[in-house]
């Protein structure tokens, strides 16, 4: 039994749960907000005992963390939790910056606790059933890969659009398109942004060009249009479209240059996030301080695209 605490009860820790309870062989033990109303309610819906401090929780019988709060505080809890001795599992982007995030991997390796980044795509079936799939029927060597969300019924009140929690489209959606570009184009070697800011400071739209060591990608994301939400994979005798949402992938269409056409279609159950925190538990049976998929230098890759490309509209955050 791999016992869990959640730092954070907001929206996000809501789907963890829903996705917690559809993995085997865990359990939600402690819970701790910085809102202590939320942690309450949370309790009442879902279990787990409400703690009055993180040192509480942190304290208490669990063998990981999940970190549910906004990207300001993720360094902070995660380096905690490390001496506590406890696993974690840290929601996306891992932290506000690469040196941000260089400090929560090097407290992972002095302490020998296992981290990894909360990015969901690759575990979903439908993606792991194409990556697969590509192997014994590829498209050729994959060169492009555009993807990219606009969000435009984000409610007024979320935290994406406060300047002081690390809000912006950069930070909230961007990590998905960054994982794409570099899971198959390789490591980020050049970054051109665009964007345009809102009235709270953040960026409302922002769309950035990216070069790697195996192509080049094209990437938006944004809080004020209706965008498709869909991707595109492109290679020498095919590409592939993961169909809307991508970031929670269901379905694909395989389009080869022979005139053949493939179509996955692999639905997910319990929000998705269930898959995710099935291979952490794993990686915490065996052991490991690292994901072989969400690798260290993935996350390292993910927030220096994100950086690059916060720094070239002027996008900082305080303490930057």
């Amino acid at each position: 039994m791999i016992k869990w605490g959640i730092i954070g009860c907001g929206r996000i820790a809501q789907r963890f749960v829903q996705g917690l309870k559809a993995v085997s062989g865990t359990e939600l033990v402690s819970l701790w907000s910085r809102r202590a109303e939320s942690v309450s309610e949370f309790a009442a819906l879902h279990g787990g005992h409400p703690c009055q401090t993180v040192e509480e929780l942190l304290a208490s019988d669990i063998d990981a963390v999940y970190i549910a709060t906004l990207p300001d505080s993720h360094e902070h809890y995660s380096i905690l939790a490390f001496n506590a001795g406890k696993a974690v599992l840290c929601e996306k982007p891992a932290a506000i910056n690469l040196q941000s995030l260089d400090r929560i991997l090097a407290a992972s390796k002095s302490t020998g606790m296992l981290f990894m980044e909360g990015m969901k795509p690759p575990f979903f079936p439908l993606y792991r059933h194409l990556k697969e799939y590509l192997i014994t029927d590829p498209i050729g060597p994959v060169g492009y890969v555009r993807a990219g969300s606009a969000v435009a019924d984000c409610p007024p009140d979320h935290p994406n659009y406060r300047h002081d929690l690390v809000g912006g489209a950069i930070m909230g959606i961007g990590p998905y398109e960054a994982f794409l570009a570099v899971d198959f184009l390789g490591n980020t070697q050049e970054v051109q942004t665009m964007g345009r800011f809102g009235a709270t400071g953040i960026d409302m739209f922002t769309m950035f060009q990216t070069r790697h060591e195996n192509g080049y990608a094209q990437l938006y994301t944004g809080f004020d249009l209706h965008g498709k939400g869909d991707a595109l994979i492109c290679g020498a005798i095919g590409h592939v479209t993961i169909h809307k949402n991508w970031w929670n992938p269901s379905r694909a269409t395989i389009s080869y240059l022979d005139g053949r056409t493939v179509e996955l279609d692999e639905p997910f159950t319990a929000g998705g996030l269930n898959y995710e925190i099935e291979h952490f538990c794993g990686l915490i049976e065996q052991g490991k301080t690292e994901s072989d998929i969400i690798t260290h230098e993935i996350s390292r890759q993910m927030i220096g695209m994100l950086d690059t490309a916060r720094g070239q509209i002027g996008l900082k955050f305080e303490g930057e």
